[in-house]
């Protein structure tokens, strides 16, 4: 994906200026800022959910600017949104049934509701149970797996572990990194650096809707003060 000069927001406020960031295939890109410095801007806008004022999207060989969500879907973008968004009234395993496509012809192994069982084996002991009967935890583990049947292209997460317990964000990063070891694409918000490093190949810095630095995990790593000065780390 190739984001190039984006302008986007609400209404008549305007939240990112000219925002340029590319993501290659089998690519892991980390998007950081404090909150409010619009992350979670830039992904509805890239899946569509927000009008783009200035600026284009490239996508998998399609200027997808001004595509509709669902379109953007068909060809492969995958979202575990903030705040996860199960529905309640499906079953953890309808929720791995109903939403099972391809959407990534080049993938060999494809992902199902048994594959999402065997990286989440919590999720097969809830497999009967409905979206507002799982814990916080489990309901991001079922949103990862529900964006993992679709085979998508590009794995978008925002705020890949906030809001859970220690124990089950490890359980996240693993996911995270088995996913990057097998090639899947993915773009992640999250605010602990530390563990970005170890997952990133690249990460972008929002600060007031801008891309105010851009480099390797190297060049994040060997850089404290970046930290301090746009992540309040």
């Amino acid at each position: 994906m190739k984001i190039s000069n984006v302008a986007s927001g609400y209404g008549l406020s305007q939240v990112l200026f000219g925002v340029s960031v590319s993501i290659a295939p089998g690519e892991v890109l980390a998007v950081l800022g404090r909150n409010g410095m619009g992350k979670t801007t830039l992904v509805r806008t890239l899946f569509g959910q927000l009008p783009l004022q200035t600026g284009s999207i490239h996508f998998a060989g399609h200027d997808i600017s001004g595509w509709a969500s669902d379109r953007i879907a068909r060809l492969g973008v995958a979202i575990v949104p903030e705040g996860r968004q199960c529905f309640p009234n499906l079953t953890v395993r309808e929720h791995l049934t109903a939403f099972a496509d391809q959407r990534n012809p080049g993938m060999h192994a494809g992902w199902d509701a048994e594959r999402v069982f065997d990286m989440f084996p919590r999720l097969r002991e809830r497999a009967s149970n409905m979206g507002n009967q799982l814990s916080g935890g489990e309901q991001q583990m079922l949103a990862i797996g529900r964006a993992l049947v679709t085979n998508p292209r590009l794995l978008i997460l925002d705020e890949a572990t906030e809001g859970l317990a220690p124990k089950v964000r490890d359980e996240i990063w693993r996911c995270l990194a088995q996913l990057r070891r097998q090639g899947q694409t993915i773009l992640v918000i999250d605010k602990y650096v530390d563990r970005l490093i170890g997952l990133a190949d690249r990460h972008a810095i929002l600060e007031r809707g801008r891309v105010v630095w851009s480099g390797t995990s190297a060049g994040l790593a060997g850089d404290r003060a970046l930290w301090h000065r746009y992540l309040g780390v």
